[in-house]
């Protein structure tokens, strides 16, 4: 590759604070004002919600006795989803960092999941093998009797989370997981849902409870992720045509899926070495690759011919998520070393990033 060709370096952004692995990352859909966070599931039990753009730490979820698998933020970033091994999944307030709902399973929980156009829906799954969906509609927590009774202005910030047992879920696909649910997507048509368990991929319809496709892949799936961009940043020009694309890494190769429900297989390519997750930039057409155990990089790869264009080594552990901002501007990782790392994914001034000369970024995000 030509020496013109290699993106301009810039120096990541490290977000320490986590004492443990940290195995998932997902971003928020973007504010009004361009604004967007940064959440991230932890083993230490504590997920963490951040500045998307900058990485500052904004506050910890407290309250999980075990490990923290996965943690999402909800289509209206008010409220966060977490799922744990301490057999539940729990629903935040993001704004006051205050428990609504405990999602009572028999497991451990693995996946969890929002409805892509509805706050109140979430999806749920892990070792106990059942894909269930949860309606928080009619569950809404109360405000405390004392808030209440003091004539607290502030009374629905108070409130007494609600604790829902497994039993009140839908159940979809009883009895066909073989394997722990590991990744749980919903499609951009809400009747489809779609579960990555061991090393398969099934598209559940919701209104049938059935599966309408599966796919095998070559090993265990490592990562199973939605790549998005916000819809004032999406054109019909973009990888998947203005739909989301699924992400899948899975043994040594990496997969992606199109359309509606992301039934249409856009692309497959086989990788050098075991692969733990996968993220696609569907404007910029670049493919960021986490490696697996022994190794510690993320790759970077041009979508139209497969090249390696860049390799980020600045983790000290396997990159078990990786995941780009709604803007498309920056990327983040996850890592077994505890970090995340924060990747520029644009020119000049952005977030800590000064423009040109090389790039440095003004400080580490704490």
């Amino acid at each position: 590759m030509a020496a013109a060709d290699a993106p301009r370096q810039y120096v990541p952004l490290t977000c320490h604070g986590h004492s443990r692995p940290v195995p998932h990352i997902s971003f928020s859909p973007l504010e009004k004002d361009g604004s967007y966070y940064l959440l991230s599931a932890c083993k230490d039990g504590n997920p963490m919600l951040r500045d998307g753009q900058t990485g500052d730490w904004i506050g910890t979820f407290i309250g999980h006795k075990g490990a923290v698998w996965q943690a999402r933020l909800s289509p209206d970033a008010a409220t966060a989803a977490t799922a744990s091994a301490d057999f539940t999944a729990k629903i935040w307030d993001t704004h006051t960092g205050e428990l609504l709902f405990t999602l009572q399973h028999d497991h451990i929980v693995r996946a969890v999941v929002y409805s892509p156009d509805n706050s109140d829906l979430v999806a749920t799954g892990g070792m106990e093998k059942k894909l269930r969906i949860f309606d928080l509609t009619e569950m809404r927590p109360k405000p405390t009797s004392d808030a209440a009774a003091n004539g607290s202005s502030n009374a629905d910030a108070a409130v007494a989370p609600s604790t829902i047992p497994a039993s009140l879920a839908f159940e979809i696909g009883a009895g066909i997981h073989t394997a722990s649910i590991k990744f749980i997507v919903w499609t951009k048509d809400p009747r489809i849902l779609i579960t990555a368990s061991d090393n398969t991929l099934r598209w559940f319809d919701v209104p049938t409870k059935s599966v309408v496709k599966m796919e095998v892949l070559d090993g265990e799936i490592g990562s199973c992720e939605f790549c998005a961009l916000a819809p004032e940043h999406t054109a019909k020009t973009d990888i998947g045509g203005g739909y989301p694309v699924l992400a899948v890494a899975a043994g040594k190769s990496i997969y992606f899926w199109g359309g509606l429900c992301a039934m249409d297989e856009l692309k497959s390519i086989k990788m050098g070495y075991k692969v733990a997750s996968v993220a696609l930039d569907p404007k910029g057409r670049k493919i960021v690759v986490g490696e697996d155990i022994p190794a510690t990089w993320a790759r970077v790869y041009r979508w139209d011919d497969d090249v390696e264009i860049d390799i980020h080594k600045g983790h000290h552990g396997p990159v078990w998520s990786v995941a780009f901002s709604p803007d498309g501007k920056l990327y983040a990782t996850g890592s077994e070393d505890g970090t995340i790392k924060m990747w520029k994914n644009c020119d000049g001034f952005y977030g800590l990033w000064r423009g040109g000369g090389g790039g440095v970024a003004e400080r580490g995000a704490e």
